[in-house]
């Protein structure tokens, strides 16, 4: 696919990057001609020194031929304005980030007039993801599949936990159906068979419903229970996403922000939270607000690093639930060496949910991607498909199918139920299948079969 990409900023060549080491055609856009040295000598892609929104850009970037354009620039105008002439022009797909709220509600109703086939929002992504760990306080990260009836959660294995030290198939899961996914060790990711044994320190990855997923969790001990304060550092776009989604859980949230002005907007926008004017990276100030009480510790500010230390003081008072934003990519393995385990990176929320939409356009037997994460550092992806009468495993026993290596059919959902595979369990046409695999680039069930895998 030939793929053009206007704005080259962390976003955009994260997207370049990932996008052309699938084997599409990538060019991007932008002004700043240091970002398309960067993305010239890093990457596999093609640069043009310009201003997306100018006819003559477009037309140069031969748009006309252009499968899919996204428009990740900084500003939302010429996001939307972009995608209006790439789409004028003759592009078939558009793709526009738009982060102010107000513009993004408005966008989302006009975006079919507009001719964009696609509207996201960065921020109030990564607030959902947020929302989501908020409800597993005890995980390091949650992925949904099937609606929200599948939850893939992550959590670290301590030295004392009753499952270290043991095979998968030794492990008494108390009725609980749930199956380990990946493990993730000294930076390696595992796909686990029966016979594989956890280890301490081992990052585990399960899949179940959330009924099945908290009676595990239970049975470990790493479950906590309902969340009741909640404290967030920064006061940006995210946070006012995050509060409107968590304030029904009757959690008391309380908002530290530095910037004056922007307190008293808050104060305004989200009354369900306490706003308070200081530094976050201020520990005698985090003490003085009952840090020591607080259930979820969020950073949030726009600089990396008062994040890292306000995260720090968070896990020097104890505080079981640590979050963390993170756009630098080095940043992130550094985050959790320190023993965050929950980061949060808006800029892969937003790579990841337009990889899937990209993987979609492609894909050739009718299996479209529902859902793309990746996991393990990126090194592993959890993909969602639902199968259809292209799918050459459906209505085969799972023990005859051919797979290839570093594949494992996780779940399958049928009639809103969810299935823990065995060898006898069958793919029917509709079923929402979910695979978790170490490779990359799968477009469709058929992409993890084996040549004559039936």
């Amino acid at each position: 696919m030939y793929i053009i990409i206007v704005g080259a900023g962390k976003v955009g060549y994260t997207l370049a990057k990932h996008l052309s080491e699938e084997g599409n055609d990538v060019m991007v856009i932008d002004k700043n001609p240091e970002v398309l040295k960067k993305a010239t000598d890093s990457l596999d892609v093609m640069c043009i020194k310009g201003n997306g929104t100018r006819v003559n850009v477009l037309k140069e970037s031969e748009v006309e031929r252009a499968d899919v354009i996204i428009a990740v620039t900084d500003s939302d105008e010429r996001n939307a304005l972009c995608s209006l002439a790439a789409k004028r022009l003759g592009a078939k797909h558009t793709i526009a980030r738009i982060r102010d709220p107000e513009y993004a509600e408005e966008l989302s109703m006009l975006k079919d007039e507009l001719g964009i086939e696609m509207i996201i929002n960065p921020e109030k992504e990564a607030a959902m993801e947020i929302a989501q760990l908020i409800k597993f306080p005890s995980v390091s990260s949650i992925e949904t599949f099937a609606n929200g009836m599948a939850d893939l959660v992550s959590f670290r294995l301590l030295k004392g936990d009753s499952i270290v030290n043991k095979a998968i198939y030794d492990i008494n899961l108390k009725r609980c159906s749930v199956l380990f996914c990946a493990v993730e060790r000294n930076d390696k990711v595992l796909i686990p068979t029966g016979d594989f044994v956890l280890k301490a320190n081992d990052k585990v990855y399960v899949i179940g419903d959330h009924t099945n997923i908290t009676s595990f969790l239970q049975h470990l001990g790493k479950y906590q229970k309902k969340v009741k304060n909640v404290m967030i550092i920064g006061g940006g776009r995210i946070s006012y996403y995050l509060v409107k989604l968590i304030n029904k859980v009757g959690a008391k949230i309380k908002i530290i922000e530095k910037d004056y002005n922007k307190c008293e907007e808050l104060n305004e926008l989200i009354p369900e939270a306490i706003i308070i004017h200081g530094d976050g990276t201020e520990e005698e100030l985090l003490e003085s607000e009952n840090l020591n009480e607080t259930d979820v510790f969020i950073a949030l500010t726009d600089r990396d690093e008062e994040n890292i230390v306000s995260s720090l003081f968070a896990l020097n008072a104890r505080v079981h639930n640590v979050i963390t934003k993170v756009t630098r990519v080095n940043y992130s393995n550094i985050v959790k060496k320190v023993g965050v385990e929950s980061v949060i990176s808006p800029k892969m929320i937003t790579a990841n949910k337009i990889i899937k939409y990209v993987r979609g356009l492609k894909s050739k037997d009718g299996n479209f991607i529902e859902n793309l994460y990746k996991i393990v550092g990126e090194k592993a992806e959890a993909l969602e498909f639902v199968a259809s009468s292209n799918t050459r495993c459906k209505n085969v026993p799972l023990k005859d199918i051919k797979i290839k290596k570093g594949v494992l059919i996780a779940a399958i959902v049928r009639n809103h139920k969810i299935i823990i595979p065995g060898g006898n369990d069958i793919i029917k046409v509709n079923d929402s299948v979910i695979i978790v695999t170490e490779r990359h680039n799968v477009m469709g069930i058929n992409d993890i079969l084996l040549e004559g895998g039936l």
